[in-house]
């Protein structure tokens, strides 16, 4: 890989909503599908959509919206639940947000503090994954060695399969985590 800076620029690793860019009213669904467009849009397919919406109240992923209106906390869960979809099925999904939409209904819990500690933690990640995906780049590097017409092809296969695996490691960690939370 040339120029792995510009290959992780790429991949937009600092798209998220934070706090200061939702705003302090409520919005309607089409606002709400704007801000994720703006925040998260790679220009190719939508990032957020009503049916997805629908689907995700449908299945109780969030508490109940009141006059067809999202709150704050609605976008922070929505937010989540839009990073979570990556790696966890809508069932894990649910069962990892449900204490915490019970604590934010019964007003026992500041989602907003727990989403910005979530943020601090995104971007350490970001920094430790950019120096992974660097790590993992010379190590592959080393492993196949010398240029041959066939390296790039060689290298690329076995970065791919690398960076799968260790993304399939993280998610049988993440679901393990999950299946502990739905016993306890």
């Amino acid at each position: 890989m040339e120029n792995i800076q510009a290959f992780l620029e790429e991949l937009k690793l600092d798209n998220k909503i934070k706090l200061e860019d939702i705003p302090t009213i409520d919005l309607y669904m089409d606002q709400v599908i704007q801000l994720f467009d703006h925040s998260f849009s790679n220009g190719k397919e939508k990032t957020l959509t009503k049916t997805m919406i629908n689907n995700y109240a449908k299945a109780k992923l969030f508490f109940s919206v009141q006059n067809k209106k999202y709150t704050k906390e609605h976008i922070i869960l929505m937010s989540l639940i839009y990073q979570l979809k990556g790696t966890l099925s809508i069932n894990d999904i649910k069962a990892t947000l449900k204490g915490i939409n019970e604590k934010t209904v019964e007003e026992a819990f500041d989602l907003e503090q727990f989403y910005s500690a979530y943020l601090g933690i995104v971007d350490q990640n970001v920094d430790r994954f950019k120096e992974d995906v660097s790590e993992r780049v010379k190590e592959v590097s080393q492993v196949i060695g010398e240029d041959t017409k066939d390296s790039k092809l060689i290298h690329n296969t076995l970065l791919i399969a690398s960076l799968s695996h260790i993304s399939t490691l993280y998610k049988n960690a993440a679901e393990k985590l999950v299946r502990e939370m739905e016993e306890d």
